[in-house]
């Protein structure tokens, strides 16, 4: 029939020898480079605070009227002076950040027509690399404003050799490290400081290596495991050595480079940190955390990660992809936290 191309073997072949080449995408696989979902650690380690207003107070009671004996014997056909508690407060301030990515309306009938994988689908691509951003973004917050030096009152920073002065500790890849009795000790001067035990530790990807790997931490388990169970230090096995509710490793990653340049891959948390802090599961009113992410619903809607999609002007016949996120992360309680840095 006039027109219309011929599919035989013979017609295919001559038209690859011209240069034609078949392209027929692969509709179970894709090659995608989103983070996997346990990488994201920011609102792990700090709980998640709604706030109704995107700027308001928060009370601080004074610890010195609560730990201080306040009761004092009564005198005969007398009382005694009235016990001060008294508060101060601090403020919340919750920005809003915000993403837009496009999609060429007429581009994407290709794929849509073709066939592709739902990956590689443009609206659901999109859609979902717009949140992985934003959760990329809150990392980056995290470790810029929670894990750091010069955050916290309360910080130690490793030594190679020798014996370390009263802000130091020996590197936690030393084989003379005493991680129990290091870890146990910093946990006595943060319950003496802020009468709460610290339940979590935070730990950079080459620190957690080191733990997992220490000799000593290796001698307690040797002797757990089986042939078909070998013993093996986890996540939650450190947990369980060290005393604490949970162990987090800080494993999220980033590109530092310029669009146009080569990637240059680093962990968004440093590698060689640790940081030990008491966090709430979630907000309290009566008990105290290391630090709070705040978070306010900007559209109205309980999130405060939103994503929206809307039409271009027209004529260019594209369509956007919008995400919107607005969050404040405080430090509330300097003597919940301590911070430990070149660990390796």
């Amino acid at each position: 029939m006039a027109g219309r191309a011929v599919n035989n073997t013979g017609a295919i072949m001559a038209r690859i020898q011209k240069g034609w080449q078949p392209k027929r995408y692969l509709t179970n696989m894709s090659m995608a480079f989103f983070a996997a979902d346990s990488d994201h650690v920011a609102h792990k380690i700090f709980p998640i605070c709604p706030v109704t207003f995107s700027t308001g107070y928060y009370y601080i009671f004074e610890k010195g009227d609560l730990t201080r004996d306040n009761v004092q014997r009564k005198p005969e056909f007398g009382k005694v002076t009235p016990a001060k508690f008294g508060h101060t407060e601090d403020t919340y301030k919750c920005l809003v950040d915000q993403i837009i990515v496009g999609i060429d309306q007429i581009n994407a009938q290709n794929y849509l027509r073709s066939n592709v994988p739902a990956s590689i689908d443009p609206r659901r691509a999109k859609v979902r690399f717009v949140t992985e951003q934003q959760l990329l973004h809150l990392d980056i917050e995290f470790a810029e404003h929670f894990f750091k030096t010069g955050v916290w009152a309360n910080e130690f920073t490793g030594i190679d050799e020798g014996t370390p002065g009263a802000s130091q500790f020996l590197k936690f890849s030393d084989a003379n490290f005493d991680p129990v009795n290091f870890f146990d000790a910093r946990k006595r001067e943060i319950k003496l400081a802020g009468r709460r035990v610290p339940n979590k530790l935070s730990l950079g990807y080459d620190s957690y290596i080191a733990l997992k790997n220490h000799p000593d931490i290796l001698e307690r388990v040797k002797y757990t495991g089986s042939t078909a169970n070998p013993a093996i230090v986890t996540k939650n096995v450190l947990a369980q050595i060290l005393g604490f509710d949970e162990v987090q490793v800080l494993e999220a990653t980033y590109n530092a480079a310029e669009e146009g340049q080569p990637d240059d891959m680093h962990f968004i948390c440093e590698a060689d940190g640790a940081l030990m802090t008491y966090t709430t599961n979630s907000p309290q009113l009566d008990e105290p955390s290391a630090g709070y992410i705040f978070t306010w619903d900007m559209l109205g809607n309980g999130n405060y990660m939103a994503t929206d999609q809307f039409e271009g002007e027209p004529g260019i016949h594209s369509e956007f992809v919008e995400g919107l996120m607005s969050w404040d992360m405080k430090k509330t309680c300097d003597e919940l936290a301590c911070y430990m840095s070149k660990c390796v």
